[in-house]
C-alpha cells in the first residue's frame, strides 16, 4: 500500500509540469521525435529531452529508432490513473497537423 502510493505520488508529481502534460497528450495521438516535440511545446531541445527522460524513467514513454531519428510514443498500459488525467485535456489535432515534421 505504502509502495502504491509513493509511486502515484511520483506519477503525479511528473504530471504537474505543463511542458510534460503536453508532451503525453501530443504523443497520445500520435508518436513523435524530439525535433517535433520542441516545435509543439516551444522548449529547447535539451529541455524537451530531460522531459522525455523523466517521463521515459517512469515508465510514461517509450522510445523506438528509426535509421537516425528517436521516436517517442506512450506506454501506459498499466497506469490508467495518467490515462484518466490526460483524458482530461483538449485533443492536440489541430496543433499538430500544423507541425512541419523534421523526423519524417
Amino acid at each position: 500500500m505504502e509502495a502504491r502510493m509513493e509511486q502515484l505520488t511520483g506519477h503525479l508529481k511528473l504530471l504537474g509540469d505543463k511542458s510534460r502534460l503536453m508532451i503525453l497528450a501530443c504523443l497520445r495521438e500520435r508518436e513523435l521525435c524530439v525535433c517535433d516535440l520542441v516545435e509543439l511545446v516551444g522548449l529547447s531541445q535539451p529541455g524537451v529531452s530531460q522531459h522525455l527522460r523523466k517521463l521515459k524513467e517512469a515508465g510514461f514513454v517509450k522510445e523506438s529508432r528509426r535509421g537516425t531519428w528517436i521516436y517517442y510514443s506512450l506506454s501506459l498500459e498499466d497506469k490508467s490513473h495518467v490515462e484518466s488525467i490526460l483524458s482530461c485535456i483538449p485533443p492536440q489535432t489541430e496543433r499538430l497537423n500544423r507541425l512541419k515534421g523534421c523526423g519524417e
